[in-house]
């Protein structure tokens, strides 16, 4: 058994990592850049120490289990297992771009032959890796489709930052084009993940169970950002009632904030637009979308009306933004919620300054054009906002960084009742 995973991001390397314990591993991406760091044990996502890396990477010319990573599709080709783990983005519109789950179907379909089973581990709708990706891999390969190759879908459940449900203690839903198949892609992940498995009845099954999982969440979040929307015109603390609902047995302790990054923030789309294709508008999901993707602007809002409030001027102020990653303890940027804070704070004449200890200048720069530092400024602002919980900010001298007159406001609400304004 060789497997090959197609894509070395947030879900393939580790993926790639824990099947290097057991098989022949060879990681596939097109970066060569990624690829030559991978080899030398860095993964600048910090999903992977540097140790646990090595500690699978082959070296030189050896036949035994373990990790090799590669641009050349020539590694690939005597394969039997390929999982891909590209990302699925949506576009300016908010519509599905599968543009990476063609173009990794299309370098499949190059090495494919009569027996290989093809898995997918893309968040999609219901049908894609049917209906969108096996035509691909038929038409490139010339093979047919369970006659000559099979396919699989097991969703990723990657959890960037996260070094507690780490892949292996996550359980995993699994699928097959056909019983048997499903039967195989069952056992292969059963072999290295110690949380077990879920065998679904079909494929299709499997991408829905992906989708509605953080369309769930989306929901949920998006309830309560509408419930901190309300308390603040009450003049009440969301935390406050949160916490006071919480003594109930069964009340689902979700908390408001900007919803990003690679899934809650892009999955429910996928669903959408597949109810919109079949004739059904779906309501409650857009509605949520909506509510959560206007935060950012609500968020800005709010900041200003303190500032007037304390009679600081808006125009040129000085503004602190404190993190810039979608989560906290990870330099991961995609679809970041916090670009949208920024982006209406300046529409009010701001100065923004973004520290973030975690994330790449140079990644931020060339997806959002946003200039940040790695290194707290020694400057006093007008205001600051903390919009991502990273471990450093909580133990930050706030006084220090303030002007006499200022404000600070807690996105997370995680510095406790003394500031000026929180979700």
């Amino acid at each position: 058994m060789k497997i090959a995973v197609i894509g070395l991001g947030y879900v393939g390397l580790p993926l790639a990592r824990l099947f290097a314990t057991k098989y022949d591993v060879i990681g596939f991406d097109i970066n060569i850049k990624r690829v030559s760091e991978l080899n030398s044990g860095l993964d600048n996502t910090l999903e992977i120490s540097e140790d646990l890396l090595k500690s699978v990477l082959k070296t030189g010319n050896t036949n035994k289990n373990g990790l090799l990573c590669s641009t050349n599709i020539e590694d690939i080709k005597d394969c039997n297992y390929y999982i891909v783990t590209v990302p699925t983005p949506v576009d300016k519109n908010n519509k599905p771009d599968l543009t990476p789950l063609y173009k990794s179907s299309e370098t499949v379909g190059k090495v494919l032959k009569k027996g290989d089973i093809v898995v997918y581990e893309s968040t999609v709708y219901p049908g894609v890796t049917e209906e969108e990706c096996v035509p691909v891999l038929e038409k490139v390969s010339g093979l047919k489709f369970n006659i000559d190759f099979f396919a699989g879908y097991s969703p990723e459940r990657i959890n960037p930052g996260d070094k507690e449900h780490t892949v292996e203690k996550i359980l995993k839903v699994t699928s097959g084009s056909t019983p048997e198949i499903g039967i195989k892609v069952n056992e292969l992940y059963k072999s290295v993940i110690t949380a077990g498995t879920h065998l679904a009845p079909t494929i299709r099954v499997a991408e829905a169970a992906k989708v509605i999982e953080n369309s769930q969440r989306d929901i949920n979040i998006a309830f309560v950002n509408e419930l901190a929307k309300i308390f603040n015109v009450l003049g009440i603390d969301t935390q406050d009632v949160l916490e006071a609902a919480g003594t109930k047995w069964n009340f689902l302790p979700f908390k408001p904030g900007l919803v990003g990054g690679h899934c809650i923030g892009v999955d429910p789309y996928y669903l959408a637009q597949k109810a919109q294709e079949m004739g059904y508008h779906p309501e409650i999901i857009l509605a949520g979308r909506r509510l959560n993707d206007s935060m950012g602007e609500y968020v800005a809002s709010q900041v200003v009306k303190l500032m007037s409030k304390k009679e600081i001027t808006i125009n040129n102020a000085e503004l602190l933004m404190l993190g810039i990653a979608f989560k906290e303890n990870c330099p991961d940027v995609r679809n970041t919620k916090i670009v949208d804070v920024i982006s209406s704070l300046k529409e009010y004449g701001i100065n923004v300054t973004i520290y973030d200890p975690w994330v790449n200048p140079a990644e931020v720069s060339h997806e959002y054009s946003l200039k940040t530092t790695r290194e707290l400024p020694s400057t006093k602002f007008d205001a600051i906002i903390l919009g991502v919980a990273h471990n450093e900010f909580l133990s930050l001298d706030f006084k220090s960084l303030q002007k006499e007159n200022s404000i600070l406001y807690d996105v997370k609400g995680i510095l406790g009742n003394h500031v000026d304004g929180k979700l």
